[in-house]
């Protein structure tokens, strides 16, 4: 059996991701209407145009035609029996360039026709942002701040303190800290 639309034709019924999918409304606003979208229709060469046809009324048959679409894809016409809602896919060529065309929605058997505009676009171009890498041994940039030197010079006080018993190289210990740590408080900007 030849089926006369491409493979990659994709029509599916059903719920599925909304993302990038344009809606047209069926018999919402009357019996056969159609309501198209009303942002523009951007569909990105190498990527697929999907449109979710949603009926708020009786069952009902559409037609999807386009006359001038042969040079960014496959599509040419398409029948469809729409009873809740319905998803066309059409993928746009690799090789297309920029530019538009045009798709025809015919339903009532010819009572009602909508065109609507597809714009096709380059894809945004995503440079890939390199992580941050980090050295495997921290560098060290400059002198050795004052803290950490007094912080040493008070540790060695103490420690000496702490085997002879001279109760002044405990104070100074002490004292040696807090000079540390008001003059790292202070220099701060």
């Amino acid at each position: 059996m030849d089926l006369p639309l491409p493979v990659m034709m994709l029509v599916s019924a059903g719920k599925g991701e909304n993302e990038g999918t344009y809606e047209v409304y069926l018999n919402r606003s009357g019996i056969n209407s159609i309501d198209l979208p009303r942002e523009k229709i951007i569909a990105e060469i190498g990527g697929s145009l999907r449109m979710r046809f949603l009926n708020r009324g009786a069952p009902i048959h559409i037609t999807i035609t386009t006359s001038n679409a042969s040079m960014y894809s496959d599509f040419f016409h398409e029948n469809m029996y729409v009873v809740d809602e319905s998803v066309l896919t059409l993928p746009i060529r690799k090789e297309s360039q920029e530019g538009l065309f045009d798709l025809e929605i015919i339903s009532g058997y010819g009572g009602m026709k909508s065109q609507l505009q597809v714009t096709v676009i380059q894809p945004p171009v995503l440079r890939p942002v390199a992580p941050e890498e980090f050295p495997l041994q921290p560098v060290a940039r400059g002198r050795p701040h004052l803290l950490m030197i007094m912080m040493g010079i008070a540790l060695i006080m103490y420690c000496t303190w702490l085997y002879t018993r001279i109760e002044f190289l405990n104070i100074a210990s002490f004292i040696t800290l807090i000079i540390g740590a008001l003059y790292t408080w202070y220099r701060q900007q």
